[in-house]
């Protein structure tokens, strides 16, 4: 079987944007398979795709070729930036959508994107998804070493989002991060990590107070249906990330939730 290449973009399905990059990649590759982690991305929201590129790339095997495309500087001066970590590949502009992915390498090589000879004949400046993205994608994944796309960046050098993380107050004992997504279920997707929660709070989360828009929830449910139906839970979804959900609900109703919103944790 070929190497996977995840899509992720803001293109959306109703256009012929994405089946033409995936024309691009298989007539370069066809023995590649195309995993679509989304492409309903919120029209130009780099700290949406950097998220969710950020908690998904770690349940693809090495080698992975990822590329992501959520690019409102197309054709200006910002650079396209190839990142090499935990044995995956990440092709992105350089506007901070890879900075998660950053964020939590142990160790990472970048490269410029721009040898020229790797990308279609013609270029357009509004679509590099499908003229410089999609092939260099595809002869990455068929083996093109990854130091040919072009000169070597220090991780310094990328533009970097520097919120992503949440606020840690040590002395009052207290996590804040924020709402950074609304699911398709209504459920509201924090930044806050499980494993912070546990490394800041010991083992055991029930005795938690999680707030948000004017409502407490004390304690963290294992799943959804720990709570009775209709009500608000918090738990630590499959992500990994903290969530608050209402059973066979919206969360994002009740709680008038939406990306941005301040999410705070304690003790209770």
């Amino acid at each position: 079987m070929g190497r996977i290449i995840t899509l992720t973009s803001d293109f959306g399905c109703a256009d012929e944007f994405v089946g033409v990059m995936k024309g691009v990649i298989l007539g370069l590759a066809p023995g590649v398979r195309i995993v679509d982690l989304s492409h309903q991305i919120a029209a130009y929201d780099v700290r949406q795709a950097a998220f969710l590129l950020g908690s998904a790339h770690r349940f693809f095997q090495a080698g992975t070729v990822h590329l992501a495309v959520v690019d409102p500087g197309v054709g200006s001066a910002r650079r396209i930036v190839l990142v090499e970590a935990g044995g995956q590949l990440f092709l992105a502009p350089d506007n901070g959508l890879l900075s998660l992915v950053l964020i939590e390498a142990d160790a990472a090589r970048i490269w410029q994107v721009d040898n020229r000879e790797l990308f279609l004949a013609e270029v357009s400046a509004t679509f590099h998804g499908r003229d410089i993205l999609a092939p260099v994608a595809a002869r990455l994944a068929g083996g093109l070493e990854p130091d040919r796309v072009g000169p070597p960046l220090a991780p310094a050098d990328l533009v970097h989002l520097t919120d992503l993380l949440p606020m840690i107050d040590r002395r009052l004992g207290v996590v804040v991060g924020r709402i950074e997504q609304v699911d398709h279920f209504g459920n509201l997707i924090t930044n806050i990590s499980g494993r912070l929660l546990t490394e800041i709070f010991g083992p055991g989360l029930t005795r938690l107070k999680v707030s948000c828009g004017g409502r407490e929830i004390r304690g963290l449910s294992t799943t959804f249906s720990g709570v009775a139906t209709g009500a608000v839970a918090a738990l630590v979804g499959g992500r990994g990330y903290l969530e608050l959900a209402v059973n066979q609900g919206r969360a994002d109703w009740r709680l008038a939730g939406r990306a941005g919103v301040p999410v705070s944790v304690r003790k209770d």
